[in-house]
């Protein structure tokens, strides 16, 4: 779809959505928020720049395909528990290191938590965006259709 309307919005937009998803993300573990509502709102800003632009973006903005996102994501997420066997707890026991100010989140606990977090983002940004990429290629399909 070719609309300047919608490039409008998406240029101001996707940047936003963006940043709140990362604000819910570094905020979870304490507040309402987490890598999952994050990753959903960080795969909606990349729906609404696929729609915006179209397929030819995907090269650009990922030169990946984005499960392998979600695999990196999954892979962090189990990494999180690892450092609880290290010190003899049981897997996935939350070990916190000190606490960071970040302007506009507050105080962000450091620990095993948040790494789970941001683990959980990268999958959901990941599966979400490639089901946008499915529905959108299936899209495709039926439109050259006869």
């Amino acid at each position: 779809m070719s609309s300047t309307l919608l490039l409008a919005l998406a240029r101001f937009h996707v940047p936003l959505q963006f940043v709140f998803s990362l604000y819910l993300l570094l905020r979870g573990h304490n507040l309402p928020g987490g890598g999952f509502i994050g990753g959903l709102l960080a795969a909606g800003a990349l729906a609404l720049y696929l729609i915006a632009h179209g397929r030819p973006w995907q090269p650009r903005l990922f030169s990946f395909e984005p499960i392998t996102l979600a695999a990196i994501g999954l892979i962090i997420a189990i990494a999180s528990g690892l450092p609880a066997l290290v010190q003899r707890n049981p897997f996935m026991t939350p070990l916190w290191g000190g606490e960071l100010f970040i302007p506009v989140v507050g105080m962000t606990k450091l620990g095993t938590p948040l790494l789970f977090d941001i683990g959980v983002y990268f999958v959901v940004t990941g599966v979400c965006t490639a089901f946008v990429y499915a529905l959108d290629s299936s899209r495709a399909k039926i439109r050259k259709s006869p």
